[in-house]
């Protein structure tokens, strides 16, 4: 199996086009709650294609996007170049290179579950400023609110190689508490995406798990798909419902 910072290298132009982004209501509650203002800088953790930077860059915060993966990184840098508090630097969550007591936000948005937790803690503790907050986030795909929904779990479970084994659903709470080794809280907040065909194909192969262009598998995937889409699709569009997931506190 390919590593996991290379994962995704061959899945950056899918990921850039058809991730979800975060609704306006979570950065409203980082301001309203966890005291962010203009001024707080920010280490997003595993940043991938800058999607997860961009509010907080809208919201004229300097963040420090850290990310191993080249290709990712260099498609950040190309997405978020109208911003110059972007800055984009090659690293790990083991090992960010940044300096000690740096930040007042620590952020990993769709991106712990690759992550090595003790020496992620330790790094995650060594940058953070001593009142800072740590979030992990994540975009969880509501998997049976709908028939949509239900029949397209029931089609990545069939077609794709090690979904199961990957999915960011099983970090549980068990392993978040592991992880911040004291009391920690959550907050949710609704959020969606309306796709059509294209949209949809290319949301599927933005994720790592999904057989590709090329692939044996990826043929009888897609027919699968497209049938799908046709059963469910309404004025041409179907509508993926997430739950976008905030799991934080101070170190």
């Amino acid at each position: 199996m390919t590593g996991t910072v290379e994962r995704f290298s061959d899945r950056v132009e899918n990921y850039v086009k058809y991730r979800p982004g975060y609704p306006p209501a979570m950065l409203q509650f980082f301001k309203e709650r966890l005291g962010l203002t203009t001024d707080s800088v920010i280490a997003d953790i595993g940043s991938g294609t800058g999607i997860s930077s961009k509010p907080f860059l809208e919201n004229g915060n300097v963040v420090y996007g850290v990310e191993p993966n080249a290709a990712m990184r260099a498609a950040a840098e190309s997405y978020l170049n109208v911003f110059n508090n972007f800055r984009s630097i090659s690293g790990t969550s083991e090992n960010t290179g940044m300096p000690e007591r740096s930040f007042d936000l620590v952020i990993a948005a769709q991106a712990f579950h690759w992550f090595e937790p003790e020496s992620t803690r330790r790094e995650l503790k060594r940058i953070a400023k001593p009142d800072a907050y740590v979030c992990l986030i994540w975009n969880e795909r509501q998997l049976d609110s709908t028939p949509f929904l239900r029949d397209y779990e029931a089609l990545l479970l069939k077609c794709a190689n090690d979904y199961e084994r990957v999915r960011h659903e099983n970090i549980d709470e068990t392993v978040l508490a592991s992880f911040f080794e004291q009391d920690f809280q959550r907050a949710t907040f609704a959020n969606h995406q309306k796709l059509d065909f294209d949209g949809l194909k290319g949301r599927i192969l933005s994720s790592s798990y999904m057989p590709n262009v090329g692939d044996p598998k990826f043929e009888p995937m897609e027919n699968e798909l497209k049938a799908l889409f046709a059963k469910h699709a309404q004025g041409g569009k179907i509508t993926i419902l997430y739950d976008t997931n905030l799991f934080y506190t101070q170190f």
